[in-house]
């Protein structure tokens, strides 16, 4: 589908913002600690994707925002021609370390969600984990998946959703560290209503399914002092904050897990929802 065929609304929300300035921001706070340590956890989450899309080997496969390379060593290993993109060279060293350990053959490629270096129609698949959903300009993120996925092909996305832990997550530090005024809320991916807006136009079909990964660590302590090392949204939020206020926030979080959880030792098992996508291109 070529990018004349598509549509690309200025997103509303983003009127009057510095949509560059988030996005160096943004860049930096994924840029900072180690998520890979956070993401190889979530593993479980691409195997899944990859079958929802019912992928078949030879296929070629672009896997956006793909951090440290969940959903692309998922299509690997089903034979698929996949290239790896993120915004963050780090994030592509830790997903080509897992590749070599693997023996998977993975291409990698630095590439901006929003302004995706390759030519329309180039590839079969397109997918992406709790990745482009964090990108500042969601309407143009969306129409560049559709962009450079032929006609007759599929996306296919793993987005939090709003009432989940982390979309729960992200509010609450959101009270703490307030957002730019004005922005969507990357949550907003993780649901059908905002889904359909931005893609209806463009798909044969557009199938969603609520689905649950698990937090599993050895305390909602232990959890915490994860995500404060590793993972660069929490860690700067934590960061940004004088001692007095990062007392209250790690308070909150641990009374969010508290909603959360469901084990009955010591130890945490919360189930975080997300919005599976999988859409049929025109």
């Amino acid at each position: 589908m070529s990018l004349s065929a598509i549509a690309v609304r200025q997103d509303p929300g983003s009127v009057g913002l510095d949509l560059a300035a988030i996005k160096n921001r943004q860049q930096g706070a994924w840029a900072s600690g180690d998520y890979a340590v956070v993401g190889t956890t979530l593993q479980i989450v691409g195997e899944e994707l990859c079958e929802a899309l019912d992928l078949r080997a030879g296929q070629k496969v672009l896997d956006v925002a793909a951090g440290n390379g969940n959903v692309s060593l998922a299509a690997a290993r089903r034979w698929c021609d996949v290239l790896a993109t993120d915004y963050v060279p780090a994030l592509l060293d830790r997903a080509r370390e897992r590749a070599i350990a693997e023996r998977l053959d993975i291409k990698f490629r630095e590439a901006d969600a929003e302004a995706l270096p390759f030519a329309d129609g180039s590839f079969d698949v397109v997918v992406s984990t709790f990745g482009v959903m964090f990108t500042p300009d969601q309407d143009r993120s969306a129409a560049e998946l559709v962009r450079v996925c032929k006609s007759g092909g599929k996306i296919g996305m793993a987005n939090w959703t709003p009432e989940g832990f982390i979309g729960q997550l992200f509010k609450t530090i959101g009270k703490h560290v307030p957002p730019p005024p004005d922005g969507k809320s990357p949550a907003l991916w993780g649901t059908r209503a905002r889904i359909a807006d931005m893609f209806d136009v463009h798909a044969v079909s557009i199938k969603t399914a609520q689905r649950n990964f698990v937090f599993r660590y050895r305390s909602p302590e232990h959890w915490l002092e994860i995500f404060k090392t590793y993972y660069g949204p929490v860690l700067k939020a934590f960061g940004a904050l004088e001692p007095a206020r990062q007392a209250a926030l790690q308070c909150d979080l641990i009374a969010l897990i508290g909603r959360f959880n469901r084990a009955d030792d010591s130890s945490m098992v919360v189930p975080s929802e997300y919005l599976e996508v999988v859409i049929t291109v025109r």
